[in-house]
């Protein structure tokens, strides 16, 4: 049986370690830093539910429109999307913890007037119904898309499972995104409740879906070493592939960024500039360059030339430069509205990030079944793992 453990014993118990003292770090912090440390919480589990809920986004968008490249490793973003249950069950606690942040009269506005329906919106125990609607939602659409995709190894009749799997992603995939569209909103942009953008949460999508093909890029590379169970299966083709589309939807988040803010810009309108101008002066403007070069101009230049994405060593230095892209982009979201005006990194910051990670590498180590890594009963499946241009 092939050997599923992606790092050794020694960096295992490493990464424990390491796990177990920002834990405490964190512990410690809600007594003596709470607001920090439920920002840094919030960023944590937000980014760790948007990755899981990527990678039932790229399975539902392979099977919706026919894709078959990607069959060798399919069951690395189904991994991934089997952790939406326990990520969604983590933000929601700590979205529970910290619920005044989100009502109207909080911030101070005691008149509704004309923004009646933000205030309507916004009421803590609405707001919260809908959090837990939304994780629901997608833990059981990506739990019976995940479900129907095993049950199709065992199947005599694989083409008619397939053919309810593109039914079932086209369902997932509307429900989405209007769901997640919604979450962006009441998650990160009712932190500014007098703020608002309509592109809000296409960007988050875009975010999001960098995000995810990262991890599956990370996971994939860490997989396909010698002795592991995607060795001699996921090869410099689908890194290509791969590469492609780290440079399309890292130009489709810059486009999206540009737009919102050129948009806002030149409306110039104060409810639309409130959430820029904090971010876009002072100590804030150097995070939010740094932004795009970890998002868009690394990855971009970076993977224009064809051998850069057909190298694991590139890709996968590339994969973590925008997962770090991504910590900074969810860290402007969230910091300025609930710290301040100066960006903290610290000890709290730190220990979250290294929750994060070892919380990715377990949840992915439990769901990961490496007696099966191969849909084996897929009718692409021979023609992938030839996979040549």
């Amino acid at each position: 049986m092939p050997n599923a453990d992606i790092l050794s014993d020694d960096k295992k118990r490493n990464l424990f370690l390491a796990g177990l003292s920002g834990a405490g770090i964190l512990v410690i912090g809600i007594f003596l830093a709470p607001e920090r440390v439920w920002s840094n919480l919030l960023v944590g589990t937000f980014f760790l539910l948007t990755t899981g809920l990527g990678g039932t986004v790229f399975i539902a968008l392979t099977f919706v429109t026919g894709a078959r490249w990607h069959v060798a490793f399919l069951r690395v973003p189904e991994t991934l999307a089997k952790s939406v249950p326990v990520a969604g069950g983590a933000i929601l606690v700590v979205l529970a913890a910290r619920m005044q942040h989100y009502g109207w009269h909080h911030h101070g506005e005691g008149d509704p007037g004309t923004f009646w329906f933000k205030e309507l919106w916004l009421t803590p125990w609405f707001w919260y119904l809908r959090s837990i609607g939304y994780v629901i939602i997608w833990s059981l659409l990506g739990g019976w898309l995940f479900a129907r995709s095993r049950k199709q190894d065992n199947s005599l009749s694989p083409a008619i499972l397939l053919t309810g799997n593109v039914r079932l992603s086209a369902l997932f995939l509307v429900v989405y995104a209007l769901t997640f569209s919604l979450a962006s909103v009441d998650w990160t942009m009712a932190l500014d409740p007098m703020w608002f953008s309509t592109m809000w949460g296409v960007y988050n999508f875009a975010g999001m879906i960098l995000a995810a093909l990262a991890v599956i890029v990370i996971f994939c590379i860490l997989l396909s070493a010698p002795g592991r169970p995607l060795h001699g299966v996921f090869n410099a083709e689908h890194l290509h592939d791969l590469g492609q589309l780290f440079i399309g939807f890292s130009s489709f988040w810059m486009y999206i960024w540009f737009s919102q803010y050129m948009l806002i810009w030149y409306a110039n309108i104060p409810e639309e500039t409130s959430y820029f101008i904090t971010r876009t002066h002072g100590a804030w403007a150097p995070l939010v360059v740094a932004s795009i070069i970890l998002n868009w101009i690394v990855p971009f230049f970076t993977l224009l030339p064809k051998p850069a994405k057909r190298s694991s060593s590139v890709m996968m230095k590339v994969a973590v430069v925008l997962l770090i892209g991504r910590w900074v982009d969810l860290y402007i979201m969230v910091f300025p509205s609930t710290i301040g005006e100066t960006p903290p990194f610290g000890i709290w910051e730190v220990a979250t990030i290294c929750c994060v990670i070892v919380a990715g590498f377990t949840l992915f180590d439990r769901f990961f079944n490496a007696e099966k890594p191969l849909p084996l009963n897929d009718r692409f499946l021979a023609e992938n793992l030839s996979h040549h241009h």
